[in-house]
């Protein structure tokens, strides 16, 4: 398939990003049930996000990078989730997982960066390394691999120690095609199993120092290993964390749209045999309720334009680290929109009821996905207010997002 997206007399073609967004939403939809069943997508999603360019809108220019401003990037996201939120979970993290690889060391960024293929993590510090010659050897399993069975390499979180003094926090990449790298079956959740997010088991594959990103660089430093870099790309002139996770509101956005428009276009041809025949969409509660989705919906929306404008501010500016209370609110913005989500999703499948429950029906892959996506550690409601309201009185953010 020829690349659709064109970057013409230096302006990004929108509406061909968006037509391969959609594009990518319909394949996903049409095998929706079928994936949900079989825990993975066909191939397929993978290879439309290849084709359509959308993995390189994240990486640097230098390694063939396409970066759409971020409210274009937020809007491809949105226009997949309203197919599917498993679709758009991975489109986002094949486009975002481009960012932290920009960081290596140049040898490594042109390893792993110097290629089409896509790029999996899993960023918890579960990993433990020994030191080999100049490089390690790199143990452990780690769960929630979200791509993992479509990518080609894949940072692993670690505790290192690379100077002597103690272990520190690292992403260790290795190939997926390593002999001792296996990818673990495991993936079998309530929602998000189009995503095949399974474990991965490592056991002694060899981490060169190319390859060794220690996460200093991404969060406290904010400026790539060694230097020979562009400080005027787009991608190097954000906070890391918060340019990473950009994706999860727009998700969230998307999945709730849509949930809109199946409650409106089943309301409007219901009819309540136990309620003497009355057609529902002249029933005040379905009426209040479509109204209030519409308002939080708008008010998510909101939220979301709040976090593409820091970013935006940030990027202007070329800001790369963010202060405790700027970390928090982003933060705080995330697990607002994902909470209001999760609660739409189940205000909808109690309110159309026993239609809606039926396995593969929209409403019920819609509300499993969105409950699963809200439980991500970056969306957490409770952590994040806690965070955003310690800040305010002087405290410190959350440690990671």
């Amino acid at each position: 398939m020829k690349n659709t997206n064109q970057i013409t007399k230096g302006k990004i073609d929108r509406e061909a990003w968006l037509a391969t967004a959609e594009r990518i939403g319909q394949i996903a939809e049409a095998e929706a049930r079928e994936a949900d069943q079989n825990g993975r997508f066909s191939p397929k999603v993978a290879e439309a996000i290849l084709e359509g360019g959308i993995n390189k809108l994240m990486r640097p220019e230098q390694y063939g990078g396409t970066f759409a401003d971020i409210r274009t990037f937020t809007d491809i996201v949105r226009t997949v989730a309203k197919h599917s939120v498993a679709a758009s979970w991975l489109t986002n993290f094949f486009a975002v997982h481009d960012i932290w690889p920009a960081y290596l060391p140049p040898k490594g960024r042109d390893v792993v960066l110097g290629h089409n293929g896509l790029i999996a993590d899993v960023v918890a510090p579960l990993g433990r390394a020994e030191k080999d010659g100049e490089g390690y050897r790199l143990f452990g399993q780690w769960n929630f691999a979200s791509g993992i069975l479509w990518s080609d390499y894949v940072g692993l979180g670690a505790m290192i120690d690379i100077t002597g003094e103690g272990p520190e926090y690292c992403l260790a990449v290795v190939s997926t095609k390593d002999p001792d790298v296996k990818i673990i079956e495991n993936w079998d959740t309530l929602g998000l199993r189009s995503t095949g997010s399974n474990g991965i088991h490592v056991e002694g594959a060899y981490i060169p120092e190319h390859l060794l990103l220690p996460a200093k660089y991404l969060f406290n430093i904010g400026k790539p290993m060694g230097g020979e870099y562009n400080p005027e790309d787009p991608v190097y002139r954000m906070p890391f964390m918060q340019l990473f996770l950009i994706g999860f509101p727009a998700t969230a956005l998307g999945a709730m749209e849509r949930l809109m428009s199946i409650f409106k276009e089943r309301t409007e041809k219901r009819i309540r045999v136990f309620n003497g025949g009355t057609k529902e969409k002249d029933g005040a509660g379905s009426q209040r309720l479509l109204a209030e989705m519409k308002i939080q919906y708008r008010a998510a929306e909101g939220l979301l334009n709040r976090y593409i404008e820091v970013l935006e501010e940030w990027q202007a500016k070329g800001q790369t680290i963010a202060g405790n209370e700027e970390r928090a609110e982003i933060y705080a913005i995330r697990s607002q929109i994902a909470r209001m989500a999760a609660e739409m999703a189940l205000k909808v499948i109690l309110t159309l009821g026993g239609t809606s429950i039926f396995k593969g029906d929209p409403v019920e892959l819609f509300t499993r996905d969105v409950i699963a996506f809200a439980s991500h550690p970056t969306n957490l409601w409770e952590d994040a207010m806690s965070a955003y309201g310690r800040t305010q009185f002087g405290g410190a953010a959350h440690p990671v997002w």
